[in-house]
């Protein structure tokens, strides 16, 4: 398996990062694958894919360039700049289009894992590829981003605040499938068996994305290092936020969503953002829910949090919700 050695002061200096170019990093993937990992990204596959796989079939270069640079195992370097914070979608795809042609057919040959097809054998590589990602990002990404980073800022407060109840053990524990807390200054990235890299003095970045089959890691030795993960599934999942018809019935299907989505915590605005509710209403329904015992709050930083109680989950599970705000 591959790990990283990660001591407390790396901890010290890890945050989140909302990247807007790995956004469309991680739609191109679930392009390419066509597998949803819940009915909203089958609703957006459907509406989009057919447009992707008629680029791909008009253009066979960039087809083989994508089936070469994105695999299962190793992608392809070039391909995932190590994220930085505060980057726009443009300043990111500059950074792929400024690789050089020898370092995209390098990074191509290791994600191949052999010689490159003849097709790839060409100098216009990484330009292909920022402008293959600036379409993904104009027709799919971009129409729906300010919702998409409504969700993954949510992922990033809900887990931030799981750092200062839980500890970064807990959190990194549960980032994406393969991902696991050794013990003893451990993260287990994937499976793969990697030689192990000491992270003594760098930044380790964590990245949420939208996409819940995909993620990947990627790094600018020694300086910084970076874990892209799947965000929570309940606030990438339109689904996940139909509510029982018992609980909406009890409480009314508005008050009763909000309840539902507080199995992680949220903020007053990321549950407007969320839901699509005012922020009238959404505070209404926040204060109902806590004079009756059934959410409580905290203060996270600048952010207030708010989560269910123990009587809000068994409310919740009684009326058919599960758990479905929380994934840890």
């Amino acid at each position: 398996m591959g790990w990283w050695e990660v001591n407390a002061d790396t901890l010290a200096r890890s945050r989140f990062v909302v990247s807007p170019l790995d956004e469309a990093l991680a739609c191109l993937k679930l392009l390419h694958c066509g597998v949803a990992g819940h009915p909203g990204e089958r609703a957006w596959l459907d509406a989009h894919r057919p447009a992707h796989l008629r680029r791909m079939a008009a253009d066979p270069v960039a087809a083989l360039l994508v089936g070469a640079g994105l695999g299962r195992e190793w992608n392809a370097d070039f391909l995932t700049p190590t994220p930085v914070e505060g980057l726009s979608f443009e300043e990111g795809v500059a950074r792929i289009r400024a690789t050089s042609p020898d370092e995209a057919r390098a990074d191509l040959a290791v994600s191949v894992g052999g010689p490159l097809p003849a097709a790839l054998d060409r100098d216009d590589l990484p330009e292909r590829a920022a402008a293959l990602l600036e379409e993904v990002w104009a027709q799919a990404v971009r129409p729906d981003w300010e919702r998409r980073r409504r969700i993954l800022e949510a992922d990033v407060v809900a887990r931030t605040a799981q750092v200062s109840r839980r500890g970064w053990a807990t959190v990194l524990d549960a980032l994406r499938p393969g991902t696991r807390w050794l013990g003893d200054s451990r993260l287990q990235i994937n499976l793969n068996p990697y030689p192990p890299r000491e992270l003594s003095g760098a930044e380790l970045i964590l990245v949420p994305i939208t996409p819940q089959r995909h993620g990947w890691v990627a790094w600018e030795e020694p300086e910084r290092y970076a874990v892209v993960y799947p965000c929570a599934g309940a606030l990438a999942d339109d689904g996940a936020r139909r509510v029982p018809a018992a609980l909406g019935a009890l409480l009314g299907p508005a008050r009763a969503t909000v309840l539902t989505l507080l199995g992680a915590p949220m903020s007053t605005s990321h549950l407007v953002g969320v839901t699509g509710q005012g922020l009238g209403s959404v505070g209404r329904h926040l204060r109902v829910l806590l004079d009756a015992g059934l959410v409580e709050r905290r203060r996270a930083g600048r952010s207030v949090l708010y989560s269910r109680t123990p009587a809000g989950e068994v409310l919740v599970e009684a009326g058919g919700g599960g758990r479905a705000g929380s994934r840890d």
